[in-house]
């Protein structure tokens, strides 16, 4: 699966200002300017990205001379996992329309279902997966066992 560069951008900011509450305290603010120059991606993407995360209540942000943004105190506990599946608007992972706007394979299809819990199994991993984790190199990550090949 892969993810929408929006959520790329979003995990980023998370871990940078997560990283930034680690090593300066919970009171350090890190501008929107600063952010876009750190995580190398452009400002209005990255104005954007603060924008959502600070709707989904993982950032809070403070406006003015000296405001800025800084992870929420729940930010830094909130499931990986949780944070893409809010961030992901997609209803089906595939486009299952033709040029007439139907897909006359529709009555008899489990491939979207397939792929819908796919992509949910794909989250189902990343929930143990905190902000923290990816910003605490003290803290151990246990991932969720691997299903073996099938030949």
């Amino acid at each position: 699966m892969k993810l929408s560069a929006f959520a790329d951008v979003c995990l980023r900011v998370m871990m940078f200002t997560g990283a930034e509450n680690r090593e300066s305290g919970a009171q350090a603010l890190t501008t929107t300017q600063e952010l876009a120059d750190a995580i190398q991606v452009p400002y209005n993407h990255v104005a954007k990205a603060v924008l959502q995360l600070r709707k989904l209540g993982v950032l809070e942000v403070t406006r003015g001379r000296s405001g800025g943004t800084r992870i929420s105190p729940d930010g830094m506990d909130t499931s990986v996992g949780a944070i893409l599946r809010q961030l992901d608007t997609r209803e089906d992972v595939v486009d299952c329309e033709t040029t007439n706007h139907t897909c006359p394979l529709a009555s008899r299809c489990r491939l979207r279902r397939a792929l819908r819990d796919a992509r949910e199994a794909f989250y189902a991993t990343l929930d143990p997966l905190t902000v923290a984790d990816l910003v605490d190199e003290s803290r151990t990550f246990v991932p969720m066992p691997t299903i073996p090949e099938q030949k």
